[in-house]
């Protein structure tokens, strides 16, 4: 296990998209002394990187993370242990708001014209377990095409094969040429990082859903928490990862008080318009203090995977025990 006294920086994996505005502000204006990893895959690519000891800390979506550790069936009983114990837990929360996640086809798929033609498609994900892969088990359980089956003491238990097939594709730019050229019929990304391919012709959108969640959580490695911690309503952490959420929260400040700064960063050095950054500015709200995390809302995302049927009813890790510092 690392060293609280430890003075190497933190390795955090991120993704290098608009979101990640207020981590570039602490790194330029608040001396943020942290290996910063891209990770364009998504959330589905870091767990596997926390659980290799490849990064330290994660910044991604909440279903990703709550649907790699609700899978976890026995925790490990060795300090610094990064396989049975999951790997990493929630620590901080970084976004208050839910995503939209855009469902997009091919321009030249006149076939597909409703979300209701997707049932039983082949679906364009990042990575098994991402959030691409999750969210559509969500989506297909608001469309009920989900088949009931017995769970646990007959309990009703979301399963069954709504879609022919999953298809692992890792970027964006491959989830784009996919549905164009057959390999997959749709793929679920984020709305406003898919917008710039509606408007130049590339993919069309076929509908979207929002996360029944706050969408951006924190996660630190296990190696960076204390065995008899790693499920404490308040364990220490890391002092490095407390230094991280300040200065976090310091490049939160920054991004609320200087929007004009952030559509520069945004439009110049990430792949969108001035104008869809304006847009999306009015959609998004990150959280003043990152420490900490609602049980409630791990509680949520847990029972939402459960009834789609990306967790199963009995067994895996429980909400109280993902969360290593609870707001």
């Amino acid at each position: 296990m690392a060293s609280s006294s430890s003075s190497s920086p933190l390795r955090v994996g991120f993704v290098p998209e608009h979101f990640s505005t207020p981590i570039h502000f602490a790194r330029k204006h608040y001396g943020l002394d942290a290996e910063l990893i891209p990770f364009p895959s998504g959330t589905g690519h870091m767990i596997t990187a926390l659980r290799s000891g490849e990064i330290d800390v994660g910044i991604g979506l909440t279903e990703g993370w709550v649907a790699g550790l609700g899978k976890v069936e026995n925790q490990g009983s060795e300090e610094g242990d990064g396989g049975d114990d999951g790997g990493y837990r929630l620590v901080g929360t970084y976004v208050e708001t839910p995503l939209c996640w855009a469902v997009s086809t091919g321009a030249g798929r006149p076939e597909i014209q409703s979300l209701d033609s997707l049932k039983g498609g082949k679906v364009g994900v990042s990575r098994i377990g991402s959030g691409s892969y999750v969210m559509s088990y969500v989506l297909a359980d608001q469309r009920n095409w989900l088949l009931p089956t017995a769970g646990a003491a007959g309990a009703s238990e979301s399963t069954g094969a709504p879609f022919s097939d999953f298809v692992a594709l890792d970027t964006f730019e491959r989830l784009r040429r996919a549905v164009n050229d057959g390999t997959a019929d749709f793929f679920m990304w984020e709305h406003f990082t898919s917008k710039r391919y509606y408007d130049n012709g590339e993919i069309r959108k076929v509908g979207e859903i929002y996360t029944p969640w706050s969408s951006w959580k924190i996660v630190a490695s296990t190696r960076l928490l204390p065995q008899q911690q790693r499920s404490a309503k308040n364990g220490s952490v890391d002092e490095r990862v407390e230094d991280l959420l300040d200065r976090l929260n310091k490049g939160i400040k920054h991004f609320n008080e200087n929007h004009d700064e952030a559509v520069g960063y945004i439009s110049t050095e990430l792949d969108y318009s001035e104008e869809d950054a304006r847009e999306w500015l009015k959609t998004v709200r990150f959280p003043e203090a990152t420490q900490g995390v609602d049980l409630e809302v791990v509680k949520t995302t847990v029972d939402v995977l459960k009834k789609s049927g990306v967790l199963k009813l009995s067994g895996g890790m429980k909400p109280e025990e993902m969360i290593a510092k609870r707001r």
